[in-house]
């Protein structure tokens, strides 16, 4: 028999230091910023159809699609050596920015009148958990129809395996997904192509709610949605901060800084203790159900944000929040930014078209999840900023559901996270009641 010789293609991008890419994210971010300033000729009129945080999202995307930078790649040296390298800038924005920015937004909260959004929020985020349990084992049946083999497979092998992670990480996040990954037992080999269907069908349904921030208020009047909490919790906030707005001083400035980071540092340091207690604890629970079920809790990305977030709450019943009139709000949404820039280049356009088959069943399975969401907020008259973040919630977790609900205000960050957080307690066993069917679904 014949040996299969993999063929290794280099992939070095053009910019290949973290120093370099970083500024090229900075520079594209501040080029945006400046032409949505612009109150005359072409920038205004693109903009009012394409919001500028989409934009922050698509321009690094580009810029990895034609090889200028990269997240990971494969070097061929000249000895033959290969060399893997990547990138360091989403895990700093993810582990570093992510949480100072969930502080800073979340100083001027005001929890009673997040409360107040009532069950309709509760309502679209499990709906949309809903909308991934039967979306997968629906887009097995339907690609089966016409693509048997694309649903194919045997032991190890078998895509409905391979689908349950996606699964465990549109409902829950990235410990669901590993937890899905160990429950079915996939074959590693293949796992990588269930993280390329992951990152581009989620990253498209990101881009697209993006773009429907811009247009809410007809989608709000389509689904004759009452936002009248989401606005009052907006005018709240707002009119805090112009009562206590001030021009900031150094002393703000660097009162502002140790808030942030030393609420992310004592958040790490939590997680670095408590993410290894709460595995061994899952570890030693004898049913593997519920085992696989908390595997969660031994996340240190799960207690970091849930730290940082708690932390922020407790801090909004203090003086602190006093330091929104300093702009600590608009120091979050620049992280938030930085943290859309290094998700944005994650995305490699070019490779949409490859594994054609596997993508065309997250396609359908992500819409049924959205087809779903909408007929349900149809149904309640929900606004659409309960359908995006309810949605971002489950697919992408804390990384995105603060991005999205920032979109709307800065305020609105933190319900983000707690639906965030819901995700990831209901996401493994979400995910394997979805596994149940597609397996159902691909035997049939």
């Amino acid at each position: 028999m014949k040996e299969t010789t993999e063929i290794i293609i280099d992939t070095t991008p053009l910019f290949t230091s973290d120093t370099i890419v970083f500024g090229l994210l900075m520079l594209a971010l501040g080029f945006i910023f400046y032409t949505e300033s612009k109150t005359s000729g072409f920038w205004p009129k693109f903009y009012k159809i394409v919001p500028g945080l989409f934009v922050a999202y698509m321009i690094p995307a580009v810029f990895t699609t034609i090889g200028l930078i990269a997240p990971e790649w494969t070097t061929i040296e000249e000895n033959g050596d290969i060399v893997e390298g990547s990138t360091n800038l989403y895990y700093v924005a993810s582990r570093y920015l992510l949480p100072a920015a969930l502080v800073l937004m979340t100083l001027s909260i005001d929890l009673k009148a997040v409360f107040n959004l009532g069950w309709k929020a509760l309502i679209m985020f499990f709906t949309g958990t809903v909308g991934i349990i039967i979306g997968g084992p629906i887009a097995i049946l339907l690609i089966s129809t016409f693509s048997p083999e694309t649903v194919g497979g045997v032991g190890p092998d078998a895509v409905w395996r391979g689908l349950s992670t996606l699964a465990g990480s549109w409902i829950g996040g990235g410990a669901n997904q590993t937890a899905m990954l160990e429950i079915y037992g996939y074959n590693q080999k293949l796992y990588g192509g269930m993280v390329f269907v992951d990152i581009v069908v989620a990253n498209i349904w990101m881009a697209l709610l993006l773009i429907g921030i811009g247009k809410r208020e007809k989608i709000n009047k389509w689904l004759k949605a009452d936002t009248s909490a989401i606005e009052s919790l907006k005018e709240k906030v707002s009119t805090f901060s112009e009562n206590i707005k001030r021009n900031p001083s150094l002393t703000d400035l660097m009162i502002i800084a140790a808030i942030a980071f030393g609420t992310v540092s004592f958040a790490h340091l939590s997680s670095n203790f408590l993410a290894p207690f709460f595995s061994d604890f899952v570890t030693n629970i004898e049913d593997p159900t519920y085992r696989n079920m908390f595997t969660f809790l031994g996340s240190k990305f799960f207690w970091m944000i849930s730290i940082s977030t708690i932390i922020a709450i407790l801090l909004s019943f203090t003086k602190a929040k006093n330091y929104e009139g300093a702009g600590a709000s608009k120091f979050g949404s620049v992280f938030i930014y930085i943290l859309v820039a290094s998700i944005g280049m994650k995305m490699d356009l070019s490779l949409i078209l490859d594994n054609t088959g596997l993508i065309l069943i997250g396609i359908v399975w992500m819409s049924i999840h959205a087809g779903l969401l909408i007929l349900v907020a149809k149904l309640i008259r929900a606004p659409y900023f309960f359908l995006a973040v309810g949605s971002q919630a489950n697919v992408g977790g804390a990384a995105s559901a603060p991005i999205v609900a920032s979109a709307f205000h800065p305020s609105l960050a933190t319900v983000g996270v707690l639906l965030a957080v819901f995700g990831y307690a209901v996401g493994t066993l979400g995910a394997i009641i979805c596994t149940i069917l597609m397996q159902l679904a691909a035997v049939s």
